[in-house]
């Protein structure tokens, strides 16, 4: 049996990050002091933290037919991720975030799908095999939603599992949320999909329950630096706790942990093994600036645990 295979199938963005005083009035001009391109995009994110972290991985995706798109590409292999089913797509550009961040930390951002809008059910089908040889696949909703309910058609009828990072938050259709076997919202995407607040473990208990109720046999709600609310049907959910470590920045830690945690899963971890891996990868991850430059590599969250014990 070899290594079990990955397939994430997500958006690829080039974050535009300025650093400014304060946000500009409409028809003001600012100073910036600090300007960066950064490479970025659930998807993207996700695919890295599970390349870096040992998956062999294969990533569905979309750029434009510009440079940065290509160095993009180039950058992603690097990160050993199989990239022949990134496609640039013609006459578009690569997705891109422009980000304003003023003193106190806070950020505006605006955001264009670019190529991201071209992930459609045709290219789903195109590359339909790779789903359907691969473990399993792991999505987010910075894709065409109807692409990504077509990609989970095709893994539950092939015994691929699927695994939903339901963000950004945005309510889902019962439809899609059956084909689900493993979903992994946040507090805020949590009560966006179930109408529940998760304030305490009650709440975390209840709305696990509902998602639950909807066909989802596992619910992962990341609690940020409490760790998570792992639930099981037909089981009492808990709370597994994360790493104390000093956070530079949070951006791209629940991607961090998402790819890390399904790579841990298909090396047949158990539960409670996988999420702890993913929480040392994402306490890896906050403890530096940026989104995937952040993302460790497997020797070091292997290390970081083994200082743990």
């Amino acid at each position: 049996m070899g290594t079990a295979k990955l397939v994430v199938l997500g958006s690829i963005n080039a974050d535009h990050i300025l650093n400014i005083e304060q946000f500009p009035q409409p028809g003001e001009t600012v100073r910036g002091n600090h300007y960066q391109v950064a490479f970025g995009g659930k998807g993207a994110n996700q695919a890295v933290a599970a390349g870096r972290s040992g998956a062999d991985i294969t990533f569905i995706a979309c750029v434009g037919d510009d440079s940065i798109g290509q160095n993009i590409k180039k950058q992603l292999e690097t990160d050993s991720i199989h990239i022949e089913c990134i496609d640039a797509v013609k006459n578009e550009t690569t997705g891109v975030a422009l980000i304003f961040v003023n003193q106190q930390g806070e950020n505006v951002i605006g955001i264009h799908a670019g190529a991201n809008a071209h992930l459609t059910t045709e290219r789903v089908n195109h590359y339909q095999q790779k789903i359907i040889d691969a473990d399993a696949v792991l999505m987010q909703l910075e894709s065409p939603i109807e692409a990504v309910q077509l990609a989970a058609e095709i893994a539950q009828k092939n015994n691929t599992k699927v695994i939903l990072n339901p963000a950004p938050a945005q309510a889902l259709p019962d439809s899609l949320l059956s084909l689900v076997d493993i979903i992994t919202p946040n507090e805020t995407e949590a009560e966006h999909l179930t109408g529940i607040a998760v304030n305490d473990d009650h709440g975390a208990q209840a709305a696990a329950q509902a998602l639950h109720d909807k066909g989802i046999s596992k619910v992962i709600i990341t609690l940020g630096a409490r760790g998570v609310w792992f639930s099981e049907k037909g089981k009492l959910g808990k709370i597994i706790a994360g790493f104390k470590v000093k956070a530079v920045d949070t951006i791209a830690a629940g991607d961090t942990f998402n790819g890390a945690y399904v790579t841990a899963l298909l090396e047949g971890k158990n539960d409670t093994q996988a999420v702890r891996f993913a929480h040392a990868a994402a306490a890896i991850a906050v403890t530096r600036a940026g989104a995937q430059p952040s993302v460790p590599w497997r020797n070091e969250i292997d290390t970081f645990l083994t200082q743990q014990e």
